[in-house]
């Protein structure tokens, strides 16, 4: 229920003004309207009860169009002095919850508008000129969002940084490296965590690009043909935070591309998470038995008292549906709409809310999960040869004797398939089978079939030498020192 402070001392009181007549709640739109709405539109209409979290935006952004009032001489200076400071009562009051939207209030700018008003009379309904609801919520959103991107780089840095200390304590740890969920050659462990670290921080870097291009001010536009009063777009942006307003009125109040656009970046960092959830899921499997997961980041079974389950992983990747499905929605929502403004935006919000809301539960559950998982050394480093994976060392050790790429692979394919008939490793065939299979196999040969050769052996840049991973960290480490230091300001 809403509470209300006292009116300013300027003569008027609430009365009429703050409720319309015969009490009747207040709306910014009601002049030439008989009667109210049906309840059913009436309902259907209301937003207040999500858009409500763009409270302290709205009011910060009245703040500023006050002051723009002020300087085209709309307000004296008495007036200015008791609209600031209505307009900071009414943000204490909101931050305390004593001031609070109702039902009857539509949208949360009109929520603003009845608090001014109950504190001011008339002088409060001042503040709508040379603005409309299409340009405050399009800036509103915007404030909000470059806040909110800025809260989810920060813990996207922290599970990066999480993630590099796992790598940095496994750079010589062996892996089987895997496509096709198949093993393949062995690799640094170190070195395929930090491909997850580069995915996420393409998504931080995805996120400030978007930055650039959403602090753009959409403040007096007015509803889409701008304003015959002497406002100051520029003024209000740069006080706003913002690099620059708006270059056209039309398009300035029926941009989403700003919403749709950090809906993709949410996407794709849900589709990162995803895929590391799901090799946790597989890693702390039986069947792999790489890792151990910390109980604090493990669930049990209702019947089952042995389970101990990987819920985060299972959960990142359910959360990256959720993220999914929220741009796709805002797109189609989109498509048709024809300039400038429609009721249709209105549906812009929730989807954009709840991927904010979505990444800042999931990640810091995700980053807790890889900080405290203890990784099981030996057994992932006895899975690396496994599955015949220095059957490609073999080949290149042909390639440097002169043998083309393609017999060679054709030999070592041979090789693999005697093996596989007489349940034999690599290692295991004689100086004379392996002369028999191909006498390119010189007893020499053996000297490839190492594991850790084999890492040494990838010493290109980006590849999985353990010299070379090391290098990824020293570079990875400033870079997210450098997206933390832009996501906490």
């Amino acid at each position: 229920m809403k509470t209300t402070g006292s009116p300013a001392g300027t003569g008027e009181t609430a009365g009429s003004e703050a409720n319309g007549a015969g009490g009747a709640p207040l709306r910014l739109w009601g002049g030439r309207f008989a009667g109210g709405p049906a309840e059913a539109l009436a309902k259907l209409s209301v937003s207040v009860h999500f858009d409500w979290r763009l409270a302290p935006y709205d009011l910060l952004a009245s703040k500023a169009h006050a002051r723009v009032l002020y300087r085209a001489e709309l307000l004296d200076d008495a007036e200015l002095a008791a609209m600031l400071g209505a307009l900071d009562d009414v943000g204490a009051d909101v931050a305390a919850g004593r001031f609070t939207a109702t039902i009857e209030d539509e949208d949360v700018h009109t929520a603003l508008e009845r608090a001014l008003v109950e504190r001011l009379g008339t002088l409060g309904g001042k503040l709508r000129a040379g603005r409309s609801r299409n340009d405050q919520v399009a800036t509103d959103l915007r404030l909000y969002l470059r806040a909110a991107v800025r809260q989810v780089a920060a813990v996207l840095t922290e599970l990066s940084e999480a993630l590099v200390d796992v790598a940095e304590e496994h750079v010589a740890t062996p892996a089987p490296g895997m496509t096709h969920l198949q093993h393949a050659q062995p690799i640094s462990f170190g070195h395929q965590i930090l491909a997850h670290v580069h995915a996420f921080a393409r998504d931080v870097d995805r996120l400030r690009d978007w930055d650039r291009r959403a602090a753009v001010c959409a403040l007096g536009a007015g509803a889409l043909a701008g304003s015959s009063l002497p406002l100051d777009p520029e003024g209000v942006a740069a006080e706003l935070g913002f690099d620059r307003a708006f270059a056209n009125s039309i398009d300035a109040v029926s941009d989403r591309d700003f919403a749709a656009e950090f809906l993709f970046a949410a996407a794709m960092i849900g589709v990162h998470l995803s895929r590391l959830g799901e090799e946790i899921v597989l890693w702390t499997s039986r069947e792999f038995g790489w890792v151990e997961l910390d109980d604090a980041f493990a669930t049990g079974s209702s019947i089952m008292p042995q389970k101990k389950n990987p819920d985060v992983g299972e959960l990142a990747r359910g959360k990256s549906g959720r993220l999914i499905g929220a741009l796709t929605g805002l797109l189609a929502t989109l498509k048709g709409l024809p300039l400038a403004y429609d009721r249709d935006l209105q549906e812009d919000k929730e989807p954009v809310f709840d991927a904010v809301d979505t990444l800042l539960v999931v990640l810091p559950a995700v980053t807790g999960t890889v900080a405290t998982m203890k990784v099981r050394t030996e057994r992932v480093a006895a899975a690396a040869p496994d599955g015949f994976s220095l059957a490609t060392d073999v080949a290149e050790y042909l390639v440097r004797r002169g043998v083309p790429f393609r017999s060679a692979h054709e030999a070592v394919g041979a090789l693999v398939a005697w093996c596989v008939e007489h349940d034999a490793d690599l290692g295991e065939v004689s100086d004379a089978q392996l002369a028999a299979i191909n006498p390119a196999f010189t007893p020499d040969v053996r000297d490839v079939l190492s594991v850790a050769g084999a890492l040494d052996a990838r010493s290109a840049p980006g590849g999985t030498a353990p010299a070379r991973v090391r290098e990824q960290i020293a570079n990875l480490r400033p870079t997210l020192a450098a997206d933390h230091k832009w996501a906490v300001g």
